[in-house]
């Protein structure tokens, strides 16, 4: 690992011994030095380091065991913020979180990404200059910016990649943009994989493989394996709704062009019109979840042949990836248990016994807020990473 510029070699290896205080469990010099094994010397120089570059703050004091109590450092979790943007087909939801994730100021307002990536970028930021404004903060004080967008991402580069419901956005370099008007690196991803990086860390931490599935206009998954988000080679890793299902009728064309895809058959648009096929009355997801609420029959129905048709891939997901907990969330989610009984049915039927023996198929838990909840996360987890870290504290103390 190199030297940051402005760092001591003595205070090289403080971002790893922040680590041990990202949690946000109060420690005192002594417990540091037991959990790392390192002098307490050492451990007195960085977070001295790291209490004047402001990550620590102290937090009150241990009991005494003779003598002065020794006093307990924690994670400042107000040093900086963090702005969290996630984008849909027709929305935009903005919000400022402090450094533990916890969210200070929201704003979602009607937006369509078809107006393209300038006037969508510019007003999702000029919403978050508003927000830090009425926190009191600026946009240099913004650790990092996260980005969700409803399309495939190269997350490297942060560009998108011929996104088909996203005219004009294909190859744009939404970092660089950003980057103009806030600190800190700009992340972006897919919108889905943040709604499963959000599911985990507010609920599932304690289920370190995870899939979640958004169910609505389109469908895709995000994929959890050990803590950390699994994007593939380029980052398509996930694209579930281009699967094909098996047994579709072979004149069911996907927007893809290919035929027989699960979003073809079990999304949003297609419910909607096999429901008008039978003379109900609904064009949106959220027609479809009222229709489901009222009791429609017809709804109630299809509803559960969509569950069905989704737990068909799934089981293949379930024996391929050995998921602890798959999420399905989107719109669609709020039907509910038609839903999910639909899915349970036949990924419980076709799967191995052993990948299923203690899956758990769930609704959210984060709802609309996944996305939000996720882009700050992976702000947090990049800014707070170990090399980061040392880099800052060298850029503060210099």
């Amino acid at each position: 690992m190199s030297t940051p510029a402005g760092l001591p070699p003595t205070l090289v290896g403080t971002g790893e011994l922040f680590q041990l205080l990202r949690d946000g469990t109060p420690r005192t010099r002594g417990e540091l030095a037991e959990l790392s094994s390192l002098a307490r010397s050492t451990i007195t120089a960085r977070v001295d380091a790291m209490l004047s570059s402001g990550l620590l703050e102290p937090v009150g004091e241990a009991a005494s065991t003779g003598g002065r109590p020794p006093t307990r450092f924690a994670l400042n979790r107000r040093d900086r913020v963090v702005l969290a943007i996630d984008l849909g087909a027709s929305h935009a939801s903005v919000a400022v979180s402090d450094l533990s994730g916890k969210v200070l100021d929201e704003r979602t307002v009607a937006s369509d990404i078809a107006d393209g990536p300038l006037v969508v970028l510019d007003r999702a930021a000029a919403i978050g200059i508003e927000l830090l404004a009425g926190l009191g903060r600026e946009p240099g004080d913004v650790a990092g910016v996260g980005i969700g967008v409803p399309g495939p991402v190269e997350h490297a580069t942060g560009r998108p990649a011929n996104p088909p419901i996203m005219p004009g956005w294909h190859d744009f370099d939404i970092p660089a943009h950003l980057g103009q008007q806030f600190g800190g690196p700009v992340l972006v991803d897919n919108d889905v994989n943040l709604m499963a990086l959000g599911e985990f860390v507010t609920s599932w931490r304690s289920a370190p493989h995870l899939l979640l599935v958004k169910v609505a206009t389109g469908i895709g998954a995000g994929i959890v394996t050990d803590g950390r988000l699994l994007r593939g080679a380029l980052g398509s890793a996930g694209d579930l709704g281009h699967v094909q299902v098996a047994g579709a009728p072979a004149d069911v064309v996907c927007r893809c062009g290919n035929t027989g895809c699960l979003e073809a058959v079990a999304a949003g648009p297609a419910i909607a019109a096999k429901l008008r096929a039978k003379g109900v009355d609904v064009e949106s997801s959220q027609e479809i979840v009222d229709a489901v609420s009222s009791g429609d029959v017809a709804a109630l129905q299809a509803v559960r042949e969509a569950g069905r048709d989704l737990g068909s891939v799934l089981a293949t997901c379930v024996n391929l990836l050995n998921p602890s907990v798959i999420v399905i969330g989107g719109k669609l989610s709020e039907a509910g248990e038609y839903l999910l009984a639909g899915v349970r049915e036949v990924v419980y039927q076709r799967s191995l016994p052993l990948a299923t023996h203690d899956l758990r198929i769930v609704g959210t838990s984060a709802g609309s807020h996944g996305g939000i909840l996720g882009a700050s996360a992976m702000v947090i987890d990049a800014v707070l990473a170990p090399d980061a870290v040392d880099q800052y504290v060298a850029a503060r103390i210099a």
